[in-house]
């Protein structure tokens, strides 16, 4: 009886055997077990709120739960500063964003996106009826060169890669837009914004009054001066890209050479003369002068019909100004001109040259770039333009989005030098200049080229 009782114990553990696919011993290996092991990553940014970040980090732990990452929001006024304080005493962080001007002058404290990355996944096998995890590691191929081509827009190829190597990825892309006042349009009878700078002009002068004084009541438009007037440098530059300025040429600044199209015509000159004309008394386009408030608040308080800005600046009007009847639309074009031209402005991740974590680092930026599930979980909560092809069609049907998601792919930067900031000083002393009358246009550029050249 006792061997009967065994052999049907026996029989049942062997169907049990066969119809769950074995018994698994499962093991792992050393360096999977060290791979495994808790990494904490420290991410620093300043225009990304936390909230939208989140959606990345979260959803990147679902792949990687060992992984945490601490994201942390700091002042725009301190960023730089931090950094600094941060790299020398060698305390990272691991991962941070940083303007596109910024690359080439902290390209050395940045790690290159390597060629492969090693991560530890957890995946299930064995039958479905007893599906187990398991930890494997995966070698896989990053982005590579061509994957920078075909997954982003135009100019991020450009701008975040040297020698083959890529330096850094964006979350999003900004460009200069026009925003103007609607009620200001309609008093006037202009049913539509300008589409080029010839219409501009001639609405310009249509939305401007004067006082019996000639103190300006109500401008046309904040432009041509430089310190209360947000994006002076962004907007001048702008104009000579679209006048087809040869900005740089190399390591050189060149916007003071003349057009290689048309013989005697210097297109930056005529740039930076169409700028100044609107804070120029003795122009029928002036609107403007240094006595006038920030753009910005001007825009807000109903005083301004058109105003040059960022995506970033429509929360502000909305917060600021709830009942301002505003819209906001393209850049305007030189006239029949063939193509478009647009004033490019990102943030891109990177990775610290010293970090113990690269791995996990650039794994996660790689997430955050190009996951398009995520990804635009983080658009849709700061409202942002995206910066891959992919995304495109989606947000063109976003009507607040819509004029800039129009222009990323013609959107582009010119400077590559090592002091951004000596750069917009030049550019906005190249405007002061002329308007103190202190330089002539053509010297206030040569001005400005000498200025930009020694940040190469």
């Amino acid at each position: 009886m006792i061997k009967k009782h065994w052999s049907k114990i026996l029989v049942i553990l062997l169907l049990i055997v066969i119809m769950t696919g074995g018994f698994r011993c499962k093991t792992t290996s050393q360096e999977v077990r060290e791979a495994m092991k808790p990494v904490k990553l420290i991410y620093w940014g300043v225009w990304d709120t936390p909230e939208a970040i989140n959606f990345l980090i979260n959803d990147y732990r679902v792949l990687h739960p060992h992984v945490s990452i601490e994201y942390r929001k700091l002042r725009n006024e301190e960023y730089e500063q931090a950094l600094k304080e941060a790299w020398l005493d060698e305390r990272g962080p691991d991962i941070f964003a940083i303007p596109i001007t910024w690359l080439e002058e902290y390209k050395h404290r940045l790690l290159p996106l390597p060629d492969k990355i090693t991560m530890p996944y957890v995946q299930l096998v064995g039958p479905s009826c007893k599906r187990e995890e398991e930890v494997v590691l995966k070698t896989q191929a990053s982005l590579n060169l061509g994957d920078i081509r075909q997954k982003f827009v135009g100019t991020i190829y450009d701008d975040v890669v040297e020698g083959e190597q890529i330096y850094g990825l964006p979350l999003s892309l900004d460009s200069l837009v026009l925003y103007y006042n609607r009620d200001l349009l309609n008093t006037a009878g202009i049913p539509q914004p300008p589409t080029n700078w010839t219409e501009f002009k001639n609405q310009v002068q249509k939305l401007t009054f004067q006082d019996e004084k000639g103190n300006i009541v109500q401008a046309g438009v904040a432009l041509g001066t430089a310190n209360n007037v947000r994006n002076a440098t962004d907007i001048l530059s702008l104009l000579m890209m679209q006048n087809g300025t040869p900005m740089i040429q190399g390591r050189k600044a060149t916007f003071n050479l003349p057009s290689t199209q048309r013989e005697g015509y210097y297109p930056g000159e005529e740039a930076l003369r169409f700028y100044t004309d609107f804070a120029n008394p003795a122009k029928e386009v002036y609107t403007w002068n240094s006595q006038m408030p920030d753009s910005l608040d001007a825009f807000i308080e109903g005083r301004v019909a058109f105003y040059f800005g960022y995506s970033y600046d429509l929360a502000t009007i909305q917060s600021r100004a709830p009942k301002l009847n505003f819209s906001i639309t393209t850049m305007p074009q030189i006239k029949d001109s063939l193509q478009s031209v647009n004033s490019a402005n990102y943030w891109i991740q990177t990775v610290y040259w010293k970090t113990e974590h690269a791995n996990e680092a650039w794994d996660f930026i790689q997430f955050m770039a190009t996951n398009e599930d995520s990804i635009k979980k983080y658009l849709d909560v700061d409202h942002r333009p995206t910066a891959l092809n992919s995304l495109y069609n989606q947000q063109i049907e976003d009507y607040d989005l819509r004029p800039f998601v129009k222009q990323i792919l013609t959107a582009q930067t010119w400077y590559n030098g090592q002091n951004y900031p000596v750069v917009e000083e030049a550019f906005k002393e190249m405007i002061n200049k002329v308007l103190r009358g202190e330089a002539t246009i053509k010297q206030a550029i040569l001005y400005g080229v000498g200025a930009v050249n020694l940040t190469f």
